[in-house]
Parts: structure tokens; C-alpha cells; sequence
């Protein structure tokens, strides 16, 4: 195959679809007979993934990997922040978190770590580089993400990600605008008139999405925007609905099931302040057995068949909110009265006796009381647990946490898994009551039905476990189909030559 430049998407602004635009550009690109690889310099998410190696990137780089039917690396995301709250960021780079800044300091002030005075500084440039050089060298096309708006130019002068990062690939850049927001005309224009001529030189394309109507309603305004900009209008891309690609960060939860429905067995996972890695619970929302939806509601609590205590980035801050508000009372009288409780990573903490952080990892609290569901207690810690894990003949999933977590007192153990190695994982009291670190234990059919055998009953004698795998590689074909329609692959595929 010919040598294609690298592609970045870059944005008018946030959410403007440039993420789902790569997922699909990634499986063009495999589909036209490449090698296509995926690249973020910097990332801000909570959502994160763990790679073969055991290592941390942001969840949309895996998401794009595995469209593009490639194992997802480290290189694909070389730094990613993990928010902590608004002012403050665990840093993870090259797959390892080095500590915590402070937003003001990450953004305004040399974009370098240093661990302490005696250690080396780490320079963020040179490290984002060197990774994108890398998998460069491994595929061919790179399709490059950029972040957020590529017009922040009182950012610019420490930027990773965007214009520096593409001039750093020689890649060439499509400028994506999101017009169900409005104002696309100045978005777009105005991304473009305040690059400095050298990057503006670099834009070679338009592409706007999430169209709503008639197509043809756009015409005009197609060629309106290619006499104002110099720059050719790639493609108008409508907006869809029955296109499920996993979601980059939990903005997209104000879409989803919020309350329970009658006659279902409805499973609720716990709304927290918090949340991390919600794709955990992708596949229960399209099993057509059950009814998922989010809440901290506790009369809705209260009719839930099971509830699912999901993942957190702060677990004693939302242990602590959860026993103010009365969720974690609810939770305990649910259970009491025959609902299925289950916790994931940081909802499985919360479920023991007590959660200890005597180094002050999280915050100023030293020591809560959890919910006593399970005989267990655990201890943050400053290290972090990052691993895909095979368990229970052959079902697969990832851990991501800081903690370690152990029998309370002369509690026996109890695991609810055995890993590949050996390794016991979580707890089980029973079939209604267990706690698990590993993320995407609910991506696997047989898991899924070991946790709705008690609700038998309920269950529609025609419903099926779901495929989760097969849907996933059938729903990046259909954003392949959807986005190869509505853009001129032809004249991209020109400029990438």
C-alpha cells in the first residue's frame, strides 16, 4: 500500500465528533487494505483502558485500536490527565502515573514534571513525540485526534496536542465542526482565520457533522464556507442514532435510562460524582433481558432488582456523599429486602467495612465506614494496580485501581473469581452479594448470567445473552458505512498522498 500522511481531526471546539470520526477513519482505512494505527498526544478522561501490557490510556484511543483491529498501545496516548476534581489531575504518561498537578500549573507554566528536585525533569513535548514516532514507524495511516478547539491561542504557546503536534507528524489536518450546536460558519471560520499562516496552511479540509435534515439544505452553505476559508468542505456527516460506538467520557450518560420500568428485572447502577469507566455496563444496556438505568434516587433504588455500585475515581469522596444523601442506607435496605448488590473497583470498597487511606492519597480522609455489605477492608494506596486479567477458564476483563483490599478481621476469603494465575479477585457472600476489581467483568455472557440466575423468573424464555464482541465489530462497520457515504474518501484519500 502506498505511504498516506498522518490525518489529524481537529476541532471548532468539545464534543464536536472528532473521536468518532477517527473510530471510523480507523476502520476505512483497515477495510481499504492499511494498517491504520490511532493517536492522542494528551487526553482528558476518567475513562480509561488498561493495554495488553498492563499499562493506562484513554478509553476512546482503545476503542479506536480495536476498530482499526490492532492491539492498543501506550504510544497511541502517550498523556493522559485523570481528572480529580476542578483544579486538580492525576498524570499518566506512557501508561504510569508520576503524581498529580494543578490545572493552573499543567496549562500555564512549562509543560514539564519533575518528581523531585533530585530526579530529572520530564519534558511532556519531547515524551509525545517520541511516542507518535514510534507507532509511525509501525503503521500506516496515523489518524491523529487533536483536543478540544484548535483555536485556543492563549494555550498555544504550550500545546500538545493540536497544530504543534501536526506540525511535529507533518500531517495533514481536517477541521471538524459541529453544527447541531450552531454557529458552524464561525466556528469554522474563525478556527481558521486565527491560526498563524503556517498552520493555517496545514488545514486541508472540512468535514461538518452531526447534520440534521435534508442534506441538500447544505448545499449553499457547503460552498459558502469553502470561498470563505480557501479550504474544500470534505463532507457533510448526519447526525444518527442507531450507531452505538462506546462513548468517550460520561457527558454521554445524560442520554441513558435514568428511572426503572415495571415487568423488567431492572438493574441500577449508582449514579456517582464520580464515576469512572461506566462503558463497564455497555453490554448490560443492550441485553434485552434486563432494564438498566443510572440513579441515586433511593425510592428507585428500592425497586431495583440488582444494583451495581460502578467504579470511581474517588472513592472516599463518594463514599462520603453516598452515606450523606441516604443512597448508601437505601443500597443496604435493598439488599435486605432481596435485591442483588454488586460493586466494581471503587463501588467494591465501598461495599466492606471500612475504606483506609493513611497516606492521604485521595484527600484529606483518613478513614469511613463503607456499607458492611462485605466482611472486607481496604487501603488506598499510592500505586497502581494496571492489568488485563484472564479469569474463571478463558472470560477476560482489566483492573485499574489504587487499593488493596483483604479479608476484615477473621473473615475467611471468599473470591468471586480466580484469575489465570491463581490470583483470587473480590468477594461473594452469596449470588446476592459480591464485589469484583475487574472492569468488563460484565462484558462476559456467562458472568452475566450466573448474576441473573436468581431472577429466572422474570427473564422472557426467548431473550438470548448478548454477543457484545460481534456487536461491537458490526456497529464499527455501520460507522464505516455511515461516514464513507457522506464523505469524499477519494479526494481525502488525494490529499493524504
Amino acid at each position: 500500500m502506498k505511504r498516506l500522511h498522518p490525518i489529524m481531526l481537529a476541532g471548532t471546539g468539545s464534543d464536536v465528533g472528532k473521536s468518532v470520526l477517527a473510530t471510523a477513519l480507523c476502520r476505512i482505512f483497515l477495510q481499504d487494505g492499511y494498517h491504520p494505527a490511532p493517536f492522542k498526544a494528551q487526553n482528558m478522561a476518567l475513562n480509561s483502558y488498561a493495554t495488553p501490557e498492563g499499562l493506562e490510556i484513554g478509553r476512546a484511543q482503545a476503542v479506536q485500536a480495536e476498530a482499526a483491529g490492532i492491539p492498543c498501545h501506550t504510544d497511541m496516548n502517550p498523556l493522559l490527565l485523570k481528572p480529580q476534581s476542578d483544579h486538580t489531575s492525576q498524570v499518566v504518561l506512557n501508561g504510569v502515573p508520576i503524581g498529580n498537578r494543578d490545572a493552573y500549573d499543567f496549562w500555564r507554566n512549562s509543560r514539564t514534571h519533575q518528581n523531585t528536585p533530585t530526579t530529572p525533569p520530564i519534558d511532556f513535548r519531547q515524551e509525545v513525540n517520541a511516542a507518535f514516532d514510534r507507532l509511525a514507524a509501525q503503521y500506516n495511516p496515523i489518524v491523529m485526534e487533536g483536543a478540544g478547539s484548535i483555536s485556543e491561542i492563549n494555550l498555544r504557546d504550550h500545546d500538545l496536542v493540536n497544530m504543534p503536534m501536526a506540525r511535529h507528524a507533518n500531517a495533514d489536518v481536517i477541521l471538524v465542526g459541529d453544527i447541531d450546536r450552531g454557529g458552524v460558519f464561525a466556528s469554522v471560520y474563525g478556527s481558521i482565520a486565527l491560526q498563524t499562516p503556517e498552520d493555517k496552511k496545514r488545514i486541508k479540509g472540512i468535514i461538518i457533522n452531526k447534520f440534521r435534515g435534508d442534506l441538500r439544505l447544505f448545499d449553499d452553505g457547503r460552498k459558502m464556507l469553502e470561498d470563505l476559508c480557501g479550504v474544500p468542505v470534505l463532507g457533510v456527516v448526519p447526525y444518527y442514532k442507531d450507531i452505538h460506538i462506546e462513548e468517550e467520557d460520561s457527558v454521554d450518560l445524560a442520554m441513558k435510562s435514568f428511572t426503572a420500568e415495571k415487568g423488567r428485572v431492572n438493574v441500577a447502577v449508582v449514579l456517582l460524582r464520580h464515576l469512572s469507566n461506566f462503558t463497564d455496563f455497555n453490554v448490560l444496556e443492550r441485553d434485552s433481558r434486563v432494564h438498566l438505568f443510572y440513579t441515586n434516587n433511593t425510592d428507585d433504588l428500592l425497586k431495583s432488582d440488582i444494583i451495581i455500585l460502578p467504579g470511581s475515581k474517588s472513592t472516599l469522596s463518594d463514599l462520603y456523599e453516598l452515606r450523606r444523601n441516604g443512597v448508601a442506607q437505601a443500597i443496604i435496605r435493598a439488599h435486605r429486602e432481596g435485591a442483588t448488590v454488586m460493586g466494581i473497583c471503587g463501588g467494591y470498597q465501598m461495599m466492606g467495612v471500612e475504606v483506609c487511606d493513611p497516606q492521604h492519597i485521595e484527600g484529606n480522609i483518613e478513614r469511613l465506614p463503607g456499607l458492611g455489605l462485605l466482611p472486607v477492608t481496604t487501603t488506598i494506596t499510592a500505586e497502581k494496580t494496571t492489568r488485563q486479567v484472564t479469569f474463571n477458564g478463558g472470560m477476560q476483563g482489566y483492573e485499574i485501581h489504587c487499593g488493596e483490599t483483604h479479608p476484615y478481621a477473621d473473615a475467611e476469603e471468599s473470591p468471586l473469581v480466580t484469575l489465570e494465575d491463581g490470583t483470587p479477585d473480590g468477594y461473594k457472600v452469596d449470588d446476592r452479594c459480591m464485589g469484583t476489581y475487574i472492569h468488563g467483568i460484565l462484558d462476559n455472557a456467562p458472568f452475566i448470567d450466573m448474576l441473573l440466575q436468581p431472577f429466572a423468573a422474570k427473564l422472557s424464555e426467548r431473550s438470548k445473552a448478548f454477543d457484545y464482541q460481534a456487536f461491537k465489530e458490526q456497529q464499527y462497520d455501520l460507522l464505516a458505512d455511515h461516514v464513507r457515504q457522506h464523505l469524499d474518501m477519494e479526494r481525502l484519500y488525494q490529499l493524504l498522498i
